[in-house]
């Protein structure tokens, strides 16, 4: 009986271990599969990257080999910060022949007259380039302004960028931004929408912009990328 009993706990032992071998090799499959997935080209022909100075020193030739057709640059945050490599990155992704866009990260704790400064000393002028894009993903709770204050700064902030491009913004709103404040229904812009694999929905209406994958790896870069697309 304890023969038996012993054989009996082997079988359901390695019977388990297989099971669990197959769970990981299926996870490992799934995140490699991931990180390296982009939205079919077929569907959306248009597809790019938005790139900052976290990224490093990205390979723009490599990147439009894989298929990249434009780069958004991260430029400016707030009404102190900027990107660290956007002017060289500027460069370079025109060098290689990509379409460029430039990139200002909203901070609603700040005015929007010191943000407007920065963006535009660091951003030059030029019909050449894409749309400007204001990337909403801070929200107020550091600094408790209240939710009327917040989107009139970020009302005057688009009127002021819009004048320095000479054409409308294109609002990256991110789902914490959207659920907290509501904006992409009340305000008339393009929306750039942000999540992996998944199309969002929680803007709430068409969207122009989608960062499919915020991790992805190629050639074109030691660090991942944030991976994006344009809707036909």
């Amino acid at each position: 009986m304890a023969g038996k009993k012993k054989r009996g706990i082997g079988w359901r032992t390695r019977a388990l271990g297989a099971a669990l071998l197959v769970v990981l090799l299926a996870a490992g499959w799934g995140w490699w599969r991931l990180q390296h997935w982009t939205p079919d080209a077929a569907k959306y022909p248009d597809q790019g990257a938005e790139i900052g100075a976290a990224d490093g020193a990205v390979r723009f030739d490599t990147l439009k080999a894989l298929g990249a057709r434009f780069v958004y640059l991260d430029a400016s945050e707030g009404a102190r910060v900027r990107d660290a490599r956007f002017a060289v990155n500027l460069a370079a992704a025109r060098e290689a022949g990509l379409k460029v866009g430039a990139v200002h990260r909203f901070d609603p704790c700040v005015m929007a007259d010191g943000q407007s400064a920065n963006f535009v000393v660091e951003v030059p002028r030029g019909r050449d380039l894409l749309p400007p894009a204001i990337a909403l993903d801070r929200t107020a709770n550091d600094c408790h302004v209240g939710e009327a204050a917040v989107e009139s700064e970020l009302m005057t902030l688009i009127n002021q960028i819009e004048a320095h491009a000479g054409r409308p913004v294109i609002l990256q709103v991110s789902k914490a931004f959207e659920s907290r404040y509501g904006l992409a229904s009340r305000i008339e812009r393009n929306l750039w929408v942000v999540g992996t694999f998944r199309r969002p929905t929680y803007a709430g209406r068409p969207w122009l912009m989608w960062t499919a994958n915020r991790s992805l790896s190629t050639e074109a870069a030691d660090e991942p990328l944030r991976w994006v697309v344009v809707r036909p």
